[in-house]
């Protein structure tokens, strides 16, 4: 906590110990109300101006100091101004003062909470900007909230405001008018509990419930109107109909079946999505033949003389192949349909909310629904540059149809697929331009991590052009160029190949969608709620279709929360769960990452302490040569509460699952660095950056205590 959030919270503890030191509390009380009555009502019609300017300011003292006797001081506002001048008074001191509280408490404890709590309080933080109003309007009605709570609490969201004052204003006001009205009659009141008897209290509970249950009204009439011009089935063939069989769609569909749902899935191409086909699997399978041609190579660096290795890249792309049909098993049509799901090899087509037309083998049905899940993925990003189409580029999608190594290959994008191919077609012996218009490779990444890689592709070959914008191809005397665009000048990037990896865009035309008016985000994506549900209701939406990530385990993860809301969402519906997403770029060194980075945290102003342990002091590690690299933690300063982690290093992406399931059930470094791990082992690294944080917590002063301790059992 900074200087001024220490003056500010050191005059508000002041004030408020003044206040009950003083025996201050003792004047807001009912009998020192009635007391003082006649003597207050006197300087009132002697000073009324300077009478509602001191009473105004005691009011907004009290409430935004969060003091007792907001209550006391709305019936000496009745009593002493009347109904109409008291609730006036009354209802713009008690704005006034909730708001002061509510700007304290956001600058005094916003961001502590936020670096306690970031990703939950960003969930929060995004409800509150949908429905904060409305929230706080039903908070505000309701007495049995504390108001002075709701005060302190809303400051620590991200609510506007402006918008807190004028909620305030007007939910307040029901409850200003009553407490006002019974001060006008203070002599026959008798204690506070008899303002608000219990038929009272019932009333404004109504009142203070009507707006959600108005809210869910409206949301109802909204659904039924986006159905309206829809008929719905009397009844339904399926359950589910899920388009698309990637990873999404095949989960969606397995959960479905499990459940004894009739589930029903579409594919139009190849089972297995593009993670099977065109995408994890065989780019693995690629950069392990290149990385064992590497090891190879560097045969010297394990005392090994001489080491060759001949190889034909057509065979390397057959055992690409190779691998796809090894594990093709796991997701056929044969397995699939012996879970209990009907596969169907076609093209879908959404006809309406609650109907699928497929075309198979010349012939068409239709499908009826009561939910419709889309897995429809995504495909490479092409970019509108001039010439493009001239030039037969390469994608992620028809790689993997090279039999013949390109001898001069230019790759567009310097993201994780970008990073693995390029090292992946070096190690080949294509000589490899990696083309990328940001300052730095894998932009998600921390600074230090694009440093390394940068540094190992240039120590194999790879030409890394940063700050390179693809302005046009061209085709000169036969020979493919690229001509690109760096700090105001021209640069001109001969080829036989070009890869765009820039991206990809999801699958959201040709099936129906923009007939059915189904949303899209600003990022083109099919825009969904935190149920996975589309604008209608039984229209779901996973994976790369939707986002946010695009990653075939977060497909998976989105697909539960799909399968299990489009069963039962009837009866109990499930937020999908982000809060700890891991990813791996499959490069030498992996690069693996949980949670925050460094560049994150300091976005989201999310304070963090970071504990890193280099890999080339690991006892493992220097045996197998792959001493490179680092584990960075990211802990909430002072505790081990692990904020993120970012490894890079041999098997990174397994070294990071023991962090994975570390935040997911709020485990600390603690527990990490109580825990034996084998030796000699890479997973040893996690332990010993947890030594690295606890290093950085000894207690000093409890050190030097045990030192005295042991000096005097010394003699």
């Amino acid at each position: 906590m900074n200087f001024s959030r220490l003056a500010l919270l050191a005059f508000i503890v002041a004030l408020i110990v003044a206040f009950f030191a003083f025996d201050l509390d003792n004047y807001l009380t009912l009998e020192a109300l009635k007391a003082q009555q006649d003597a207050i009502g006197s300087y009132r019609s002697t000073h009324p101006v300077m009478a509602v300017a001191i009473y105004a300011l005691i009011y907004i003292a009290v409430t935004g100091l969060s003091l007792p006797g907001a209550a006391i001081l709305t019936l000496a506002g009745g009593a002493v101004f009347g109904l109409l001048w008291g609730t006036l008074i009354v209802s713009f001191a008690s704005s006034i003062g909730a708001t002061l509280a509510f700007l304290a408490a956001r600058f005094l404890f916003r961001d502590a909470v936020k670096a306690r709590f970031g990703e939950r309080l960003q969930a929060i933080d995004a409800g509150v900007a949908k429905d904060g109003a409305l929230y706080l309007f039903t908070l505000r009605l309701v007495p049995v909230f504390p108001f002075f709570v709701i005060n302190l609490a809303m400051g620590l969201t991200h609510l506007k405001t402006q918008t807190f004052y004028w909620v305030s204003q007007v939910g307040m006001l029901a409850g200003t008018v009553v407490y006002v009205n019974a001060g006008t009659q203070l002599g026959q009141l008798e204690s506070l509990s008899g303002i608000l008897s219990p038929g009272l209290i019932g009333s404004f509970v109504l009142l203070g419930i009507f707006p959600l249950i108005a809210h869910k009204i409206v949301e109802a009439i909204q659904a039924n109107k986006i159905y309206a011009q829809w008929p719905k089935p009397a009844r339904f063939d399926n359950n589910i109909v899920v388009i698309g069989a990637g990873s999404g769609g095949l989960v969606t569909s397995y959960i479905a079946a499990a459940v004894k749902a009739k589930v029903t899935l579409i594919e139009k191409h190849k089972m297995g999505g593009d993670c099977l086909n065109t995408g994890c699997v065989p780019s693995k399978a690629l950069i392990r033949s290149a990385k064992l041609l590497a090891q190879i190579r560097n045969a010297s660096d394990f005392g090994i003389k001489k080491a060759d290795a001949e190889f034909d890249f057509a065979e390397v792309m057959n055992r690409v192949q190779a691998v796809i049909k090894t594990v093709e098993p796991h997701d056929s049509v044969q397995r699939y349909s012996d879970l209990g799901v009907e596969v169907v090899e076609g093209e879908a087509k959404i006809l309406s909310p609650w109907e699928v037309q497929v075309t198979a083998a010349g012939e068409t049905r239709t499908i009826t629904a009561r939910s419709i899940v889309i897995a429809a993925g995504a495909r490479p990003l092409v970019p509108p540059i001039p010439g493009i189409e001239d030039i037969a580029y390469l994608t992620s999608d028809n790689l993997w149809a090279l039999r013949e190594l390109p001898k001069r290959l230019v790759i567009l994008g310097g993201g994780p697929i970008g990073c693995e191919l390029a090292q992946s077609f070096a190690r080949f012996g294509s000589k490899v331009v990696l083309v990328e218009m940001l300052p730095r490779l894998l932009i998600r990444e921390d600074s230090d991590v694009a440093d390394i890689v940068i540094a190992k592709f240039r120590q194999e070959g790879i030409e890394v052009l940063v700050e390179h914008t693809a302005k046009q191809f061209i085709i000169d005397n036969g020979e493919k160029i690229l001509l690109a665009e760096h700090q105001g000048q021209q640069v001109r990037i001969a080829f036989d190949q070009v890869l765009l990896a820039l991206g990809r865009v999801a699958n959201t035309q040709g099936y129906g969608l923009e007939e059915l008016g189904v949303e899209l985000s600003p990022k083109r994506t099919i825009a969904i709620n935190a149920f996975q549900q589309t604008n209608y209701p039984n229209i779901f939406a996973v994976g790369d279709v939707s986002g946010p990530f695009q990653f075939t385990h977060t497909a998976a993860h989105q697909a539960w929360y799909a399968a299990v809301n489009a069963l039962f969402g009837g009866f109990k519906k499930f937020r999908t769960d982000y809060s700890v997403i891991p990813w791996a770029t499959f490069i030498d060194p992996e690069v693996a990452r949980v949670g925050l980075n460094e560049q994150d945290a300091t976005e989201q102003g999310i304070a963090y302490e970071v504990s890193t342990y280099h890999l080339d002091d690991l006892d493992r590690a220097i045996t197998d040569g792959v001493a490179q690299g680092f584990v960075k933690v990211l802990t909430q300063p002072g505790k081990d509460r692990i904020l993120g982690v970012t490894i890079v290093g041999e098997h990174a992406g397994e070294l990071l699952a023991e962090f994975v399931l570390a935040m997911k059930h709020g485990l600390g470094l603690n527990k990490i660095l109580g825990t034996i791990h084998i030796y000699p082992t890479l997973a040893e690294a996690n332990k010993y950056v947890a030594g690295v944080w606890k290093r950085n917590h000894v207690p000093e002063g409890l050190l030097r205590c045990v030192g005295r301790f042991h000096a005097w059992r010394r003699g």
